[in-house]
């Protein structure tokens, strides 16, 4: 499982909050494009980031760090 997708499935997916079909409806994705997204099938971009946290009710961050900081 991806970055991506455990943060999507670890969320509000695995505490059974949301099934793949109410997440996929609430994002405006495929339902078939949910199961691929939380496997890192598929490369998120940033609007779908924000759709998918928009539809678990969390924020998106994106974060610049320095490689030394990592």
């Amino acid at each position: 499982m991806s970055r991506d997708g455990e943060l999507v499935h670890g969320g509000a997916r695995r505490l059974g909050l949301l099934e793949q079909s109410q997440l996929a409806q609430a994002s405006g994705m495929t339902q078939s494009a949910v199961p691929r997204f939380e496997a890192g099938g598929t490369v998120p971009t940033l609007p779908v980031l924000e759709r998918l946290a928009a539809a678990l009710g969390v924020g998106l961050t994106v974060k610049f760090e320095s490689r030394d900081a990592a």
